[in-house]
């Protein structure tokens, strides 16, 4: 490996550690080398790219937008090192993926598990939010999104679906009454999912009939978790659309109720997406197969 990409690497592995020292473990290399390196590279390019303390390094914001830029350049040189030791290799190296918060809970962290026990040189780096990341800019192999695909410079294999219920507790229901049609929504407290992303409350869709419906009921609270919304739909504070996994321990226990069933909106498809640029690396092609698999499984 030439020395100007060593002293990138040693930098980018210092960023992801704040310390010297684990930077150096985790390269097989001595703390000062890896300071002499990072210095180096200061200096040649002349900006200042850490803080430095006695326990910790920390980016200065010279140094955040170069870590953004290397660890898209660097997993490049990742997947050409793979691609040359072929399609078929061990799966190694590490897995950057990101995923919805609840989602990525239930169902994908655990697949991952199960990929590293039965890969023990695969590493992960999971990603756990609701909002969305710029996928080549943070260097991301993989990202899990839901809904309709905006970006079409993006490769995307479909992996599963969501199908959204409105739900309200037996309590509220009992106080106010359950809906029999979509017009009476409008008579009913609301418990909406304000959208990371943008901060807007994300409006329900609905079917009547043959068409789709789009509400955007007044909310009564607005949260921006899954599971938080499952928490006040429990506690009384109206209706809610969220992921039908998301309450089902809660409807199987009648702590929650379906309400509208006959208006739930088509299934919305959950797809794994990667760069179209990018070469895919063994540790990719074994996740993508796995999370595939995803569709197969009765939840």
């Amino acid at each position: 490996m030439s020395t100007g990409l060593q002293q990138f690497l040693a930098f980018a592995q210092t960023a992801r550690r704040s310390s010297f020292a684990e930077a150096a473990r985790d390269l097989g290399s001595s703390p000062s080398t890896i300071a002499k390196s990072v210095a180096r590279l200061e200096e040649g390019l002349g900006v200042k790219l850490f803080h430095r303390t006695t326990r910790r390094v920390t980016l200065t914001p010279d140094g955040e937008r170069l870590f953004k830029r290397c660890e898209r350049v660097l997993a490049e040189v990742e997947d050409l090192q793979a691609e040359a030791a072929g399609a078929r290799a061990q799966p190694t190296g590490t897995l950057r993926i990101d995923v919805p918060i609840t989602y990525g809970r239930r169902f994908v962290l655990p697949l991952l598990a199960q990929l590293v026990r039965e890969h023990p040189t695969l590493q992960l780096d999971v990603r756990l939010q609701d909002s969305y990341s710029d996928i080549v800019r943070d260097g991301l192999d993989l990202a899990i999104r839901v809904g309709t695909l905006r970006d079409s410079t993006l490769i995307a294999k479909r992996i599963d679906s969501q199908q959204l219920i409105v739900v309200a507790s037996p309590d509220y229901l009992a106080l106010h009454g359950t809906p029999s049609r979509i017009e009476e929504v409008s008579a009913h407290a609301a418990v909406l999912f304000r959208q990371p992303s943008s901060g807007r409350n994300r409006p329900w869709q609905l079917r009547q009939g043959r068409r789709q419906v789009e509400l955007h009921p007044e909310p009564r609270a607005m949260v921006n978790d899954g599971e938080g919304m499952v928490a006040a739909a429990v506690g009384g504070l109206g209706l809610a659309q969220i992921p039908d996994y998301m309450a089902r321990d809660e409807l199987a226990c009648g702590q929650l109720v379906e309400v509208l069933p006959a208006c739930r909106p088509a299934p919305m498809p959950v797809s794994a997406v990667m760069p179209s640029s990018r070469l895919m690396p063994p540790r990719v092609r074994l996740a993508l197969d796995a999370l595939q698999a995803l569709r197969d499984r009765a939840r």
